[in-house]
């Protein structure tokens, strides 16, 4: 299907919108579109007027959803770290491959050694991966370099992803993602001295989208995450947080208060940080590569959410440590296996509360308004996408109303 003009009709689909119960979806639905959006989607017996002269394209029955959103990456770094894979199969938890000197840090010494093309040519393959699923927009975070030249250089190559290949890229600076070898013990002086700093000058150079950190035992306290936030809500930028992943230091709840997007990972979470979550609207991301990949044996309180009103995003936390995962469809699949979230949710979760998770309100969902990022799929069912494994029913990515 080759679709070049500005205005276009899809005819012979369902629709996925997204918008209701049971998928929103639409039988024999249509939708149609331009460059800057979508303008109606509904049964195609009812098309408008207005848009009945658009250009018509036949899906031929497919199913058509919003594209898919991984709102949670650390796509762009240097090297691997299958080293640790061993270790970990070896009995190796991964706080004792941390505190051996591998984990975050292993990675931030390959990353301060790449340049900048280096780190864009190993992460477009990646990146490639997640396009070829449907994928429209990727958020990638820093983190990995832990001090203010490479924290730039990665944000920098980031953000030209975008110029390479069609894809929307958000960045996240996650300065406060662990304190670097050279400053072993003296995590305040890193948050004071080159943190803070960093993001600074990341914003000054219109680098941040948002601002992350990793609240854990083995990271920061959610003392030492709370001043960055306090920069980044002088910077205007919004935050969101890796937090309770091995432990529950309070982080999740710490986050809520600063209104933060998104509390990432979660397995450890207790109620009354879910409702701290629930009041603010703060969206749980839900990240089952990494669950899978340390193998926890702690689920994200799934129940707790549903109960609270919580919504839950999905994502890869694609990364060479915890989480080397390249298939927003798999941890679909992983998040309904692993911890029985519903495929309903799973793709909720991967379109319009990944957008949430973001702060991108025209994503997300097949409405009047929204931009016309949407995904062509070969199956007859919306719970198709959840539910085979290694399988990619990709048809084909539309994006900006144009394929």
């Amino acid at each position: 299907m080759t679709m070049r003009q500005h205005n276009s009709l899809l005819t012979n689909c369902r629709a996925a919108t997204l918008t209701g119960p049971d998928y929103g979806l639409i039988e024999d639905a249509a939708i149609a579109m331009t460059p800057e959006g979508i303008l109606w989607a509904g049964h195609r017996q009812d098309i408008p007027a207005a848009v009945a002269a658009f250009p018509h394209h036949d899906l031929g029955g497919r199913l058509v959803t919003p594209a898919l959103i991984d709102c949670h990456t650390h796509v762009v770094h240097g090297g691997n770290r299958a080293g640790e894979f061993e270790m970990r199969l070896k009995g190796a938890t991964y706080e004792e491959v941390a505190r051996a000197g591998g984990g975050i840090v292993s990675t931030v010494r390959a990353t301060r050694a790449a340049s900048e093309e280096e780190l864009i040519a190993a992460a477009l393959p990646r990146v490639d991966a997640l396009i070829a699923e449907g994928v429209s927009v990727i958020e990638v975070k820093s983190g990995y370099g832990l001090d203010t030249e490479t924290e730039l250089r990665m944000l920098r190559a980031a953000r030209r992803i975008a110029d390479l290949r069609p894809v929307e890229i958000r960045t996240t600076f996650l300065g406060a993602h662990a304190t670097p070898a050279e400053m072993k013990g003296a995590d305040d002086a890193y948050i004071d001295t080159v943190c803070i700093p960093a993001l600074r000058a990341a914003h000054a150079e219109g680098l941040v989208d948002a601002v992350d950190g990793f609240c854990e035992g083995i990271a920061f306290s959610p003392a030492q995450i709370a001043r960055v936030f306090d920069v980044a809500c002088a910077l205007g930028l919004p935050v969101k947080l890796h937090a309770e992943q091995l432990s529950n230091l309070g982080g999740a709840a710490m986050a809520a208060r600063y209104g933060a997007l998104s509390a990432d990972h979660l397995e450890y979470l207790d109620e009354a940080g879910v409702r701290a979550m629930a009041d603010a609207g703060t969206v749980a991301v839900i990240l089952p590569g990494a669950f899978y990949t340390i193998r926890e044996t702690v689920a994200p309180p799934i129940a707790l959410f549903r109960a609270h009103g919580v919504q839950m995003a999905l994502a890869t936390d694609m990364n060479p440590g915890s989480s080397p995962l390249c298939s927003l469809l798999l941890a679909m699949n992983m998040a309904c296996t692993l911890f029985r979230m519903t495929p309903e949710e799973a793709l909720m979760g991967v379109t319009r509360h990944a957008a949430r998770a973001l702060g991108l309100a025209d994503r997300g969902t097949i409405v009047p308004g929204a931009r016309a990022d949407l995904a062509v799929w070969n199956v007859d069912h919306p719970a198709e996408l959840a539910y085979r494994i290694g399988f990619n029913p990709l048809h084909h990515r539309i994006i900006g109303g144009r394929a």
